[in-house]
């Protein structure tokens, strides 16, 4: 559980606050997110972004390396995220509406670009899997809500007749963000299940594919971003695209140097927007989440940020 008398951000007394608000005043909940200092553009000055997501609970997948329950404690993830939250260079959360609507009604989204993520059916480990349903916001929500972005998952398993299911409410989602103009990241991957598990193809080549798939979804692609893993030779990756993208962090495997070391190559690439990343920033192995996130946020904007975080 969390302690507010251990170096937290958030006290005890604000998340007294945020149960009793959900329970005798739910109608508050929303009202913090409506009336949310918004600002007046998605992307930073120097046309970047730097999002911290928050969207993987939903989908029963609450690991981190080698603890299976990190993100089980929801006290102390919504500190993590509070607290990335108020570094400098951080532009704002990607998250589900159970997690968006808590960190609303804390207070923490004034100015922050906020990323509804949107099919979260495709449970971690089920036979479904690969039937990845929208359970989670849609454009009417996302554009009731006041949010600023959407977000899908798109694993494409070729042997799985679920992908295809898939395939065709992504692009209806597409669709509907374009008539909204509400800008949409796919975040596409081939993908097998081995032992019982769905594993990304992660080669260029099949994150190519993926990235050609997508891109043709949807009646318009005016409002469409793609989220991309960092692989090997990222530059013909990105040619396969004109749509910004936003790089996205993976599980946190590796030395922690050697995956910045790859966003940092990767962030300089045309058309590339910035990052996406969660779990490895926001559970960091030495737990230090302002350092993590501080890192990376130089990465994506660059020296001007350095007097900031000083």
């Amino acid at each position: 559980m969390f302690d507010a008398k251990n170096g937290r951000l958030l006290t005890a007394e604000q998340f007294d606050v945020l149960r009793d608000t959900r329970a005798h005043r739910p109608d508050d909940v929303r009202a913090a997110l409506q009336s949310r200092r918004r600002r007046s553009s998605l992307l930073a000055a120097d046309g970047r972004l730097f999002i911290i997501a928050a969207d993987h609970p939903a989908r029963g997948a609450l690991g981190v390396r080698s603890d299976r329950m990190a993100m089980a404690d929801r006290y102390d993830l919504l500190d993590r995220l509070a607290l990335a939250l108020s570094r400098p260079g951080v532009d704002g959360v990607l998250a589900t509406p159970d997690i968006v609507d808590d960190l609303a009604t804390l207070g923490v989204l004034d100015d922050k670009v906020v990323v509804g993520s949107m099919n979260r059916g495709g449970l971690a480990g089920a036979t479904f899997e690969m039937d990845d349903r929208f359970t989670a916001y849609d454009i009417d929500s996302i554009v009731r809500d006041g949010l600023d972005f959407a977000k899908t998952l798109l694993r494409i398993d070729l042997d799985d007749a679920g992908s295809v299911a898939t395939l065709e409410a992504t692009a209806r989602a597409v669709d509907e963000a374009a008539s909204a103009r509400v800008p949409i990241m796919l975040e596409p991957f081939l993908s097998v299940r081995s032992n019982g598990r769905v594993l990304n193809d992660l080669t260029t080549e099949a994150v190519i594919r993926s990235v050609a798939v997508a891109s043709g979804l949807g009646n318009s692609s005016a409002y469409t971003w793609m989220k991309l893993p960092v692989v090997e030779d990222m530059e013909r990756v990105m040619a396969s695209t004109t749509v910004p993208t936003l790089l996205l962090g993976g599980d946190p495997q590796g030395a922690p140097d050697a995956t910045f070391a790859r966003w940092q190559n990767a962030l300089g690439l045309p058309g590339v927007r910035g990052l996406v990343v969660g779990r490895t920033l926001v559970y960091p192995p030495d737990g230090d989440v302002a350092s993590a996130v501080d890192q990376a946020a130089q990465l994506v904007h660059g020296p001007a940020l350095s007097p900031a975080l000083s």
